[in-house]
């Protein structure tokens, strides 16, 4: 299997994705594209998983990006309106919700960014809230050094997270930053040593997943929503995602637990 997807049992309520294909620099070929896309569809209907963490298999690429022997060809002949294998098209079919362009997964995800992200990698870094690397990661989304536009999380979510210049350095120059500079502009939230990377992500993965699930996910689909909202609609729909969880039984249990200076243990109700 080219994305293996793991629900770990000493950390409860988290999935585990790797893009498994380490021989081929993790890229994304069509096989890829559905299976990446499948997981990410389990994780959204599930109500047990409540936060996912994404990696790469091996100690050098997190993801290079679409496969350029398979996947791009296979993009390039069907614009031209040429046949396409049905493997091919389901991949290709697959594309916006394997890189979380558009698709809401309704749970927070981590990103293990093992190595180098590049292109269809760098994007799905972005669709995750909480990231760590290794220092020897780059970051590169290198679309217009090769005459394509960047149509998956790139022009859409990096200019609303880093600062205007730095998106577009990014983009405009199509070459590579080191961990220390994604670090430093804001793309990351630390970087740690390769052998602590999992380890990381999963411990936070566990801090988020013992949180109560239904305020977690209010809070993940209140911050996406509200950014791009005027001030008066952000702070009114605000409180209607706020009310509702005022009256649950995990807030109550929260009060309670408080109180009598023990864990809350929550249910999601």
């Amino acid at each position: 299997m080219s994305v293996r997807f793991e629900l770990p049992r000493e950390h409860p309520g988290v999935a585990l994705v790797t893009i498994d294909r380490p021989d081929r620099a993790n890229a994304l070929d069509p096989e890829t594209l559905q299976a990446l896309a499948s997981a990410w569809r389990r994780i959204a209907a599930s109500a047990e998983i409540r936060c996912a963490v994404l990696t790469g298999a091996g100690d050098r690429v997190f993801c290079a990006g679409m496969d350029m022997r398979l996947t791009i060809p296979a993009a390039q002949r069907l614009a031209r309106g040429e046949t396409v294998t049905q493997q091919e098209f389901e991949g290709l079919r697959s594309v916006s919700t394997a890189l979380l362009a558009g698709f809401d997964l309704a749970t927070p995800l981590i990103c293990a960014v093992n190595g180098h992200a590049r292109a269809g990698g760098f994007d799905l870094m972005l669709a995750a809230e909480l990231r760590i690397a290794v220092p020897e990661a780059t970051f590169a989304l290198e679309e217009v050094a090769l005459g394509l536009y960047p149509t998956g999380n790139a022009t859409v979510l990096l200019p609303r997270q880093i600062p205007w210049v730095h998106a577009f350095e990014l983009l405009l120059l199509a070459q590579p930053i080191s961990a220390a500079r994604a670090l430093e502009i804001g793309l990351l939230n630390r970087l740690v040593a390769p052998a602590e990377l999992l380890p990381t992500a999963l411990s936070l993965a566990d801090t988020i997943a013992a949180n109560a699930p239904l305020a977690v996910r209010a809070t993940r689909r209140g911050v996406r929503e509200l950014l791009a909202l005027p001030l008066d609609e952000a702070y009114r729909r605000q409180e209607e995602l706020g009310r509702p969880l005022r009256a649950t039984r995990d807030a109550a249990e929260a009060q309670r637990a408080f109180l009598e200076k023990r864990r809350p243990s929550f249910r999601g109700e």
